[in-house]
């Protein structure tokens, strides 16, 4: 059991929005990785807010909206509990596809209505663009949402996976929260460019795919509908060659008692004060497992052994497809 000295509150941005250390993003109860048990899901989210975890992360796209009317069933006798973050703007087809990206001011007031009332709130916590409309200046968007802050619908703006430039024109038009970028021990590249901005900027970081889609926790698609069957870095060549580089962690963890998977949270709870790892537990077991991290105390020493073991540079394959990474702005 963690105790009250560990679970130090952690902020996003500069306005004050204070979070536990550790975010429950809900994407995998909607089918992402295969089939979910609804009631265990609602549970978990339930469970997540009685341990005192404060931000449920989603995306108004994830399941076509089921995902939000999953939280909203959760949190509806615990909303004083509970900070929702929506992503918008992903256009999807009924069978998964890619349509692109809209996030033109008209469409935001639009998406905004519909999250609202698939969640059962009169408020968003945090709403942001889920990627970078190339169509719509950045400026416009954010402008829309600030205009939603001052309606009462929306109390902070974030982004998602866009860089330094980007941030910087963002929250020149209203103070950015938080960004939301995926960010592990083997997805580093923020760490470059963009984590001094957010630093010099006063903004925070939820950082998603902590364990790489449960390559670090040993985790590997198997059911149908799992999407990661299509990510390269567990394409059959390049899972063999990453295999080596999850040994060396899981013996790491070994030494100090622990399971990988609370290890490399440990680490990105390690990385910096503004940081709030996002754990995508989908069931109260996964969830216990991941709040445990909170007891692990890394040290300078651990963390340059941990790095040294597990390089960044050494990983095979790219967090997403060839087509998904050039239209990340955090990758430009």
């Amino acid at each position: 059991m963690t105790t009250q000295n560990q679970i130090q509150p952690r902020q996003l941005g500069s306005k004050g929005l204070t979070v536990f250390p550790l975010a429950l993003g809900c994407m995998g109860m909607s089918g992402v990785y295969g089939a979910a048990d609804e009631n265990e899901s609602i549970a978990t989210i339930q469970a997540a807010l009685d341990h005192g975890m404060t931000l449920l992360d989603t995306g108004d796209f994830y399941a076509s909206g089921q995902n939000e009317m999953l939280i909203g069933r959760a949190i509806k006798e615990r909303r004083d509990k509970a900070l929702v973050s929506v992503k918008f703007g992903a256009l999807r087809t009924r069978d998964g596809g890619w349509l692109g990206i809209d996030t033109r001011p008209a469409s935001v007031k639009n998406f905004v209505a519909y999250s609202l009332t698939r969640l059962g709130v009169d408020h968003i916590d945090i709403y942001r663009p889920a990627r970078l409309d190339p169509q719509v200046p950045i400026e416009d968007t954010i402008g829309a949402i600030a205009e939603l802050v001052k309606a009462g619908y929306v109390r902070h703006i974030g982004l998602s996976e866009v860089g330094a430039d980007t941030i910087r024109r963002a929250h020149a038009i209203h103070p950015i929260s938080d960004l939301q970028i995926e960010y592990s021990l083997i997805s580093r590249s923020p760490e470059s460019e963009i984590f001094p901005v957010l630093e010099e900027l006063g903004i925070g970081v939820t950082a998603y795919g902590v364990l790489s889609r449960g390559l670090l926790s040993g985790s590997t698609p198997g059911t149908q509908g799992d999407f990661r069957a299509y990510l390269p870095r567990f394409s059959k060549e390049n899972l063999a060659q990453n295999q080596r580089l999850i040994d060396e962690l899981k013996q790491i963890a070994t030494e100090k008692g622990i399971l990988p998977s609370q290890l490399a949270i440990a680490w990105v709870l390690a990385k910096g004060r503004n940081i709030v790892p996002v754990i995508g537990a989908r069931k109260r077991t996964q969830l216990s497992e991941s709040l445990a991290a909170l007891d692990v105390n890394l040290s300078s020493e651990d963390l340059t052994r941990i790095e040294a073991a597990i390089p960044a540079s050494a990983i095979a394959g790219t967090r997403y497809d060839q087509h998904q990474m050039q239209m990340l702005d955090s990758e430009r």
